[in-house]
């Protein structure tokens, strides 16, 4: 019930931000905004206030604005979104990415000033550097960490370094060994039998592993850092990405595990039990994966509207709205059938 709604709230704050940067830039653009929405229809209930509606809606996975004219009619009406000029359209687009990776940058750096756990090298001697720690940070489904409930964020306690951790572990393949677990300020024992003969790539316990510390900046530096980490996100997840459609088209598979909103909840409360940092962290990651997966130019989601926009820059003539709109449609519904397609992948691995 707690990761629920902790899900919730951070799914909240990541929607309204996203839809804020819409909303507020289509009112300075002289658009009237008819409807401010948290979650899809149908509507569970709504306020108006001057001449938009604020509504809660029952599937609680996303948000919306609606903007008149946006889907293009009243095209002579200087109010509607369909009558203003390319680049107004475009601003107004583009808005809702840029608050994302505004949000981002916003909670890594204070973040850096509270003290976030990072990836660091085991030698390295910043003194600014506390709490060292070897933790999971991948785990391989249907290997032995899964099978004994070891968990990404978990601690392994009572080692030096990886290299000696690992030594350990392929030094006992096939025997029945315990190894200690911090999680949440508790420490678990785990008995585990690591393979003898694990799949390529996988390790003996199928867990991937980094060394992390804790380091907190004064706030000038914080704000540096927190730009810095931004931008390292942005770059890496849009690669990410990259990668994930090149596999999609070059294979047929994604070459990753995608998960939906159970998934991520799943996630979310693992960061939340270990601490308030992890969790901005994470909702920091969320933003800039909202960001980038929205400017993507795919049809239903921003980037695609952006892309529709730029054809018709580059035709001088704006696209049949019949056209772009079946074409959106058609896009919102393979969307949604992702969606269900990952969740119903993530309630498998639960079981």
């Amino acid at each position: 019930m707690i990761t629920a709604l902790i899900f919730i709230i951070v799914l909240g704050v990541l929607v309204l931000v996203h839809e804020f940067g819409h909303f507020i830039t289509a009112k300075r653009s002289g658009m009237k905004v008819e409807e401010f929405g948290f979650g899809f229809p149908p509507r569970l209930f709504g306020i108006k206030k001057g001449e938009t509606t604020y509504s809660i809606n029952w599937i609680p996975f996303g948000g919306f604005v609606k903007i008149f004219g946006e889907s293009g009619e009243e095209a002579e009406n200087p109010r509607s979104f369909s009558s203003k000029k390319a680049g107004t359209r475009a601003k107004v687009i583009v808005a809702g990415v840029v608050m994302n990776v505004i949000l981002a940058f916003v909670l890594l750096a204070i973040g850096n000033v509270m003290g976030l756990r990072t990836a660091i090298q085991e030698d390295d001697q910043n003194p600014l550097i506390k709490d060292r720690q070897i933790q999971i940070v991948n785990i391989a489904q249907q290997s032995p960490a899964v099978l004994v409930g070891l968990e990404p964020l978990d601690e392994i306690v009572g080692f030096n370094n990886v290299v000696e951790f690992q030594k350990y572990i392929n030094e006992h393949r096939g025997q029945k060994i315990t190894i200690k677990i911090g999680r949440g300020g508790e420490i678990l024992e785990k008995s585990v039998v690591p393979r003898v003969n694990p799949p390529a790539g996988e390790g003996a316990l199928g867990i991937n592993l980094a060394a992390t510390g804790v380091i907190k900046y004064p706030w000038y530096r914080a704000i540096y850092e927190g730009g810095r980490q931004t931008i390292f996100l942005l770059i890496n997840t849009a690669y990410g990405y990259g990668k994930i459609i090149g596999q999609m088209f070059t294979t047929g598979s994604p070459g990753a595990e995608l998960s939906g909103p159970i998934g991520i909840a799943k996630f979310t409360g693992q960061a939340a039990r270990i601490g308030f940092a992890y969790l901005i962290q994470l909702t920091a990651l969320l933003s800039v994966n909202l960001a980038i997966l929205n400017i993507i130019p795919f049809p239903a989601l921003d980037g695609g509207r952006l892309f529709f926009i730029g054809i018709e820059k580059i035709k001088r003539r704006p696209i049949s709205r019949r056209t772009e709109n079946l074409v959106n449609s058609i896009g919102f519904a393979l969307l949604i059938l992702l969606m269900i397609y990952v969740t119903t992948k993530d309630i498998s691995r639960l079981f």
